[in-house]
């Protein structure tokens, strides 16, 4: 199996025992990002909003590190401390992606690592032209 370790300073480092992504063939599985800010390791400082924008900007620079972008994410993984701000993710999502958006799933957590109010997760599809 062909598989590649993903690795940017231009996204949190991982605070565990995962890899920013991992591309498998032409897959990469993105790991959850949370919004930390990748030069100081805090979370953002802010309201929620501030907070999406945060992590919508982490998964940008891993898929772009990984050799795509976010319009070649497939599956949107959207995890929540509060569903309230559902709306809030549709309408920054709307800013990062264009037609045709990804698959996407939306949970409500009861909590996430270090007290974030949101987390996401991708799956995206790379080198189309690649055969097995």
């Amino acid at each position: 199996m062909k598989k590649e370790i993903i690795n940017t300073d231009n996204a949190p480092q991982a605070i565990g025992t995962y890899s920013q992504a991992v591309k498998v063939y032409n897959t990469v599985y993105l790991s959850g990002q949370i919004p930390l800010n990748p030069m100081t390791m805090t979370m953002v400082s802010g309201d929620m909003e501030a907070q999406i924008r945060r992590v919508f900007d982490n998964l940008k620079e891993v898929a772009e590190a990984a050799g795509g972008n976010l319009s070649d994410i497939v599956k949107l993984n959207v995890f929540l401390t509060d569903l309230a701000h559902f709306p809030l993710v549709n309408e920054l999502m709307a800013e990062y992606f264009q037609p045709p958006y990804p698959a996407r799933a939306a949970v409500g957590v009861a909590a996430l690592p270090k007290d974030a109010g949101v987390e996401m997760d991708a799956v995206m599809m790379v080198d189309p032209e690649y055969t097995y």
